[in-house]
C-alpha cells in the first residue's frame, strides 16, 4: 500500500488535499514521487535526517523540562508547498504591513499624528509593556525601526490566509527553515529540480546586506558588524551562533564589547575594534544597565547613549516591541488605512480588546469559544484554547481577565489548516502556521517561503516547540502547477 492511500483530510482545508484522494494540482508531483516510496525507505530517510540534525546540534531549549533542556527541533519530512500565485499575494500583503508598521512607530516616537487624529488610543501605546519613551525624538538609521521580522500566518476552514501576529522584536526561528531545507536536498535530491522550488539559502547573505546597509558612516572601508547573543544559555543560540557563522561576523556577548566615548568596540586579542551594527539578539530591557535593567549583565552599559549619538546601529531598534503588543495588532489594519491610504491586502484575525468594557463582558461570558492570549507572551504561553479548555482553566483566566484587562486580547477559534504529517508511524492531518522572514534595508524583500510550524500533538492548535510543535520544509513554487 502506498505512503498516502489512507490520509484522511477531515473537516479542515487541507494544503496537500482538496478532498479525499483529491491532490492539489501544485502537490501533484511531490505525491506521486511519495507514493512511489515504501514505509521502510521512507522512515530510513527520516531516521537520517534526525542523526543530521542531532551530530549538527540543531537544538532548542525548553527551560521547564525535568529530562533535560536541550531538544533536536523535531523536523516532519513532508513538506509544505506553496504556489506562485499564492505567494505573490502573501509577499505583497506582508510589504504593506511591515511599511505600516514602520511608519507608525516613527510616528509614534515623534510627531504621534495616529494619537492626535485618535486611529490608535493612546493608552494603549503608552500602557504597553515594550513602549520605550526613552525612545521618543531619537533618530534611528534610515529611519527604519524593524528590519527583521517574522509574521505569523495560518489560514482558516476556507483556505484564507490571515495574520496572527508580528514579530518585530528579535524574530526566531529562521535557522530551522535554512536547516531544513538542508535536509531535504539530502533526502529528495532529485525532486527540487522536477517540482520548480525556489531557493532559500541567499538569506543570510541577504540578512548581512541590510545590517551593513544601516550602518552609520565610518570613513573605513566596509562597515564592521557583530551578532550579541545572551549566551550559550539562550533557548535560540543554536541560531545566534549558526546565523554568525554563515554571515562570517563575529558573535559576542556584553562582556565583550565596550562604550568608549559613545562609541561601541569589540574586545579583540589585538585591542579594541570599533563596532558600527549590532544584530542584537536580546531585549530592550537587557541592553542597557544604565537605562534599562539596573541588574542586567548581558547588556553594554553606555550602548544607548551611543547609539543615540549615531555612532552604532541596532537591529532591530529600541522600542520596536510596541508593535508586538497584540493589542496593538488589532490596529494595524487600520495603520495601513491611516499611513498607506490601502485597504489591507491580508486580514487580521478578528480581535477582542479586554480593556474594552463591553468587548471584555463578551470575552469572559464566551471563554469556551475563544482563544484567549497574554498580550506580550510568546511562544504559546499564557494563552488559554477555550474548546480544548477546563472550567477551572477557564475560572483562572477570568480572573486574571478582570484583574488586569489591558493585558488580554481574545479572538475566535479558528480552525486552522492541516496537512499531512507522519506521526507514530503513520501519515495524519495535523494544524501547521506559517512564519515568512521579511528584511527592511535598501528595500524590503522576503525569503521565499519560512519557517512552517506543525503541532504534532493530535488535535493540538499549538504549533511552537516549547509545546509539543515541529516543522517541516516550505516550498515555494517558481510558477503555478
Amino acid at each position: 500500500m502506498a505512503l498516502l492511500d489512507k490520509y484522511h483530510p477531515g473537516d479542515f482545508f487541507d494544503e496537500m488535499f482538496a478532498a479525499e484522494g483529491e491532490v492539489r494540482p501544485h502537490y501533484a508531483t511531490l505525491h506521486e514521487r511519495f507514493q512511489q516510496l515504501d514505509r521502510e525507505e521512507f522512515e530510513q530517510r527520516r531516521q537520517a535526517v534526525d542523526a543530521a540534525f542531532l551530530r549538527q546540534g540543531i537544538t532548542f531549549t525548553v527551560y521547564s523540562d525535568e529530562q533535560g533542556t536541550e531538544r533536536i527541533f523535531p523536523f516532519d519530512l513532508v513538506p509544505r508547498i506553496i504556489p506562485n500565485a499564492e505567494w505573490t499575494k502573501i509577499e505583497a500583503g506582508l510589504v504593506q504591513r511591515l511599511r505600516a508598521l514602520n511608519l507608525f512607530l516613527k510616528d509614534i516616537y515623534f510627531d504621534q499624528r495616529i494619537i492626535k487624529e485618535k486611529v490608535v488610543p493612546v493608552e494603549d501605546i503608552i500602557s504597553a509593556k515594550h513602549y520605550r519613551p526613552e525612545m521618543r525624538h531619537v533618530e534611528v538609521p534610515r529611519d527604519i525601526y524593524i528590519h527583521i521580522c517574522g509574521s505569523d500566518m495560518v489560514r482558516d476552514r476556507e483556505g484564507t490566509y490571515f495574520v496572527l501576529e508580528d514579530n518585530g522584536r528579535c524574530p526566531s526561528g529562521v535557522s530551522y527553515l535554512l536547516e531544513n531545507r538542508v535536509a531535504m536536498k539530502r533526502a529528495f535530491p532529485n525532486l527540487f529540480g522536477s517540482v520548480g522550488v525556489r531557493p532559500v539559502a541567499h538569506y543570510t547573505q541577504d540578512l548581512l546586506t541590510v545590517l551593513q546597509y544601516i550602518a552609520p558612516p565610518n570613513g573605513r572601508n566596509s562597515p564592521t558588524v557583530v551578532l550579541l547573543t545572551p549566551g550559550i544559555y539562550n533557548s535560540a543560540y543554536f541560531e545566534h551562533s549558526f546565523l554568525a557563522r554563515q554571515m562570517g561576523i563575529q558573535i559576542v556577548e556584553g562582556q565583550d564589547l565596550v562604550v568608549r566615548d559613545k562609541k561601541v568596540y569589540m574586545r579583540t586579542t589585538k585591542g579594541l575594534e570599533q563596532v558600527d551594527t549590532i544584530y542584537r539578539r536580546l531585549d530592550d530591557d537587557f541592553l542597557d544597565p544604565l537605562v534599562f535593567r539596573k541588574d542586567s549583565i548581558l547588556g553594554v552599559p553606555g550602548l544607548v547613549e551611543a547609539y543615540r549619538a549615531g555612532n552604532v546601529s541596532l537591529a532591530n531598534a529600541i522600542g520596536t516591541g510596541v508593535a508586538d503588543d497584540k493589542v496593538i495588532y488589532k490596529y494595524v489594519p487600520d495603520m495601513i488605512r491611516f499611513y498607506l491610504s490601502e485597504e489591507p491586502i491580508l486580514a487580521n484575525v478578528p480581535t477582542y480588546l479586554a480593556s474594552n468594557p463591553k468587548e471584555c463582558e463578551y470575552i469572559v461570558t464566551h471563554l469556551d469559544k475563544l482563544v484567549v492570549k497574554s498580550a506580550n507572551e510568546s511562544g504559546g504561553y499564557g494563552m488559554l484554547v477555550g474548546p480544548a479548555s477546563t472550567h477551572s482553566q477557564r475560572a483562572d483566566f477570568k480572573a486574571k481577565i478582570l484583574e488586569n484587562p489591558r493585558n488580554f486580547i481574545a479572538q475566535p477559534t479558528l480552525n486552522l489548516s492541516r496537512h499531512p504529517s507522519y506521526c507514530d508511524g503513520k501519515f495524519e492531518g495535523r494544524h501547521v502556521d506559517l512564519r515568512p522572514y521579511i528584511l527592511y534595508g535598501e528595500k524590503i524583500s522576503i525569503i521565499p517561503g519560512g519557517l512552517t510550524r506543525v503541532a504534532l500533538r493530535k488535535g493540538s492548535l499549538v504549533v511552537n516547540s516549547s509545546q509539543g510543535g515541529g516543522s517541516k520544509d516550505t516550498w515555494v513554487l517558481y510558477g503555478d502547477s
